[in-house]
């Protein structure tokens, strides 16, 4: 029998993403969205989470589409009330945030999902598997992206906790802790904000691993024209580089994958499997990098951004 789901947010991403994914997996049945600006027809909408939980609807999970700054009191609210959470990325404003709804869905006996949809692009479990017996040399992740296309006068996102580039760099890192065998960290970072915002519109990152190996990654939110999401790792035992966002996959040159957008549709499977044994998932290793990134980074101001 499907699950009764409500979807708080229907922004962007929701209509781009969440909403073909419901609609096309039985195991959930939307009933109810939650939006001060938007509806959906066929579910009951409500214009506050508040009304959503006063309303006494038969539904056990929530699924929050919203941007991270209110994004703790809406899934603290769920959980006390007992229901399953669903986070889209980033699940918070700060490690501590996620921490203590962590520690509060314990303690209800509900799941929570820290969502990375990039991770559930269809490539990375065969650059996973690739790179686990190999040594790595070299590791650059080159994401750059046009923030007007996707982030269309959303000004929440350069507001202190809406991460600034790092809204799309997280998406990389949550590829870059899924894929290596074993745990890196950030040693250097170099952070561009623009003279009138408070978050980052571009960023120079170096990490530490072992074997001497080189890994970096650089984030741009100004190229216009083709986007650009990849992944280039040399190894001891050939090249492999993830592009697509982790949609395409080529080692030495050749195609190995050209892979569907399936990310959305992935993570609601994935989160069936956990409400049936209400089991957590909070990974949190993409945003330590985030959070070290802004101890350590450099800032450097650079010229006004307007949408």
């Amino acid at each position: 029998m499907a699950r009764k789901l409500a979807l708080v947010g229907i922004g962007k991403i929701a209509r781009d993403q969440h909403l073909p994914a419901i609609a096309t997996n039985p195991d959930w049945d939307l009933v109810a969205v939650v939006s001060r600006n938007a509806q959906v027809e066929g579910v009951q909408n409500f214009a506050s989470m508040e009304k959503l939980l006063m309303a006494g609807l038969d539904i056990d999970t929530i699924s929050l589409a919203i941007p991270p700054q209110p994004r703790f009191d809406y899934a603290a609210s769920a959980l006390e009330a007992g229901l399953n959470v669903m986070l889209e990325k980033p699940p918070g404003q700060t490690l501590a945030e996620c921490h203590a709804l962590e520690a509060l869905a314990r303690a209800k006996g509900v799941t929570l999902f820290a969502t990375w949809h990039s991770r559930f692009a269809d490539c990375v479990p065969e650059a996973k598997a690739w790179l686990a017996s190999r040594t790595i040399k070299q590791l650059s992740i080159t994401w750059k992206e046009d923030v007007r296309r996707w982030h269309p006068g959303q000004d929440w996102i350069f507001e202190p906790g809406g991460l600034g580039v790092f809204d799309p760099g997280i998406n990389a890192l949550s590829i870059l802790t899924e894929i290596l065998p074993y745990a890196v960290h950030l040693n250097a970072a170099d952070l561009e904000f623009p003279s009138n915002r408070d978050t980052p519109i571009a960023a120079n990152l170096s990490f530490t691993g072992p074997n001497a190996g080189k890994f970096s990654a650089e984030f741009d939110w100004l190229q216009e024209g083709p986007q650009t999401w990849d992944i280039d790792v040399e190894t001891d035992d050939g090249v492999l580089k993830l592009s697509n966002g982790g949609a395409t996959l080529h080692i030495n040159d050749n195609l190995v994958k050209q892979g569907a957008d399936q990310e959305y549709a992935n993570l609601y499977a994935r989160m069936a499997e956990l409400v049936t044994t209400s089991a957590i998932d909070m990974d949190l290793s993409p945003m330590v990098h985030v959070s070290d990134a802004f101890t350590l980074g450099r800032r450097k101001v650079v010229e006004a951004f307007e949408f």
